[in-house]
């Protein structure tokens, strides 16, 4: 019945997915710990463990620079790709009309689209060997796609070109695999709760600052605003990614290490125990609700958009996306980091999003030089701003500052993140078999919990089989 009823509302949601990407090991850091004040100490502090977990995989020098040097006379054309929102397409459009006067011999010819099919599109591209010269790529793709290095180009080849100086060392070893540089980070990335404090005035409370609050405004949502008010609304992926960040909170392990699951059964039992007490207490509506709400994404959903949905818990970079969704009047403010949900700093930050260059390439050096201009140079860095999220690169992170180019709520929300996490994101966390939508392992899993169709047991033994199924590749 429930499979049926979500194949039904997939075909309403289809005409209107146009939904941008939200989506840019070792000990955890008690509560008792004092927080970094800045998110540069945070990840400072954190770089023995990012390189322990990156050794197994980076076992090589890197490789030299090869002298390559930018052809300025010539016609050459690069072809370049990226998804995102309209707002992300125009940052970058004057960003490249900005290189190619800089390289008036060299024509960069751009695509781009909403996220909506964009994997499933870039996939076939990069198995075929036809896809663009440089691309935005999820970090996830460079296991997904080039595990063994086939699809992008060493960039530490042309680093006499693109300055990996401006990019923390840490930062750079999460984007090699199979010894090849296969990635430069973009920016940096992890879920925060964003709130709608005008409903929460309306009920008569303070946005949370804990779980106690969050569970206690439930109740008082319903009886004050009525059964369509909800404190808080996830999907199938923000559910598993919350329970992903109480269960770290509570034990104080990271959810995948050296390509293995580290919860038991009864572990996971708890954390999808937890999230359906969410549904029962009346502070996220259930599965099918959203479902019945017709929207692909909950910035197209109008009971986000007028407030009765008033919070979400999303990727910090995604806050201009969700807030400029909501209708005139309402006020979106950034949320805090849960610390009463356990003995430790649970959740997660991973690199946002990478530009690559395809081994295939005829032009690695120019495909460098569109690459550098975007993240280290004025004239590419300030149309597009934190567009992409708060700069990875030294260089672009100070002309933004400079410029008073960061949005305020997302260098906020980045900051809040980074200093409080303090788990590794394992990248095969986001296999498209386990967070596809309405097809992956995680939406089977939380929507047959929250339609029924999956008791406490089953739904942990479908969510541990098929995460090992995807370890196991």
């Amino acid at each position: 019945m429930r499979k049926n009823w979500k194949k039904a509302v997939s075909l309403v949601m289809a005409a209107a997915m146009t939904a941008g990407l939200a989506g840019c090991g070792g000990g955890a850091k008690k509560e008792e710990a004092p927080a970094a004040t800045t998110a540069a100490a945070t990840e400072a502090a954190k770089a023995e463990e990012t390189k322990a977990e990156t050794q197994a995989e980076t076992t090589a020098e890197p490789a030299a620079a090869e002298g390559l040097q930018v052809n300025t006379t010539d016609p050459i054309e690069i072809t370049f790709s990226w998804w995102g929102g309209d707002a992300r397409h125009e940052a970058t459009l004057k960003a490249v009309d900005a290189f190619m006067k800089k390289y008036p011999n060299i024509t960069v010819k751009s695509s781009y689209s909403a996220w909506d099919g964009w994997e499933d599109k870039m996939s076939s591209q990069f198995a075929t060997g036809t896809a663009p010269d440089v691309n935005q790529i999820n970090w996830n793709w460079i296991t997904s796609f080039s595990s063994d290095g086939s699809a992008f180009y060493d960039l530490n080849k042309v680093s006499d070109i693109l300055d990996l100086t401006q990019f923390s060392s840490d930062y750079l070893a999460q984007c090699t695999v199979a010894d090849k540089l296969q990635g430069v980070p973009i920016s940096m990335t992890g879920r925060i709760f964003y709130w709608n404090k005008t409903t929460y005035d309306q009920a008569g409370l303070a946005t949370p600052t804990t779980l106690a609050e969050l569970m206690e405004a439930g109740k008082v949502f319903q009886e004050k605003l009525g059964d369509d008010y909800y404190p808080l609304a996830m999907n199938e992926y923000d559910r598993t990614i919350f329970m992903v960040y109480y269960l770290e909170s509570k034990y104080g392990k990271a959810w995948v290490e050296n390509n293995e699951l580290q919860y038991t059964k009864e572990e996971i039992q708890d954390g999808l125990e937890f999230i359906q007490s969410l549904e029962d207490a009346h502070v996220i509506p259930s599965i099918a609700t959203i479902a019945g709400d017709g929207a692909a994404s909950f910035d197209k959903n109008p009971k986000w958009m007028e407030g009765k949905y008033a919070g979400i818990f999303e990727w910090d970079s995604a806050a201009t996306k969700q807030m400029g969704a909501l209708n005139e009047g309402q006020e979106f403010v950034v949320g805090e980091e849960f610390a009463d949900m356990g003995d430790y700093k649970g959740g997660f930050a991973k690199v946002s999003m990478c530009f690559g260059i395809s081994e295939n390439t005829k032009y690695p050096a120019e495909c460098a030089a569109l690459i550098n201009f975007l993240l280290n140079e004025a004239e590419g860095v300030e149309p597009v701003g934190s567009e992409r999220g708060i700069p990875c690169s030294a260089a672009g992170l100070k002309i933004c500052k400079d410029k008073g180019l960061l949005n305020e709520v997302v260098a906020e929300a980045n900051e809040k993140v980074l200093a409080y996490v303090s788990f590794p994101l394992d990248p095969k966390f986001e296999a498209s078999a386990l967070k596809a939508t309405n097809e992956g392992v995680y939406w089977d899993v939380m929507a047959g919990l929250s339609y029924g169709d999956y008791d406490l047991d089953e739904a942990a033994d479908t969510l541990i089989e098929g995460i090992n199924k995807v370890l196991q590749k």
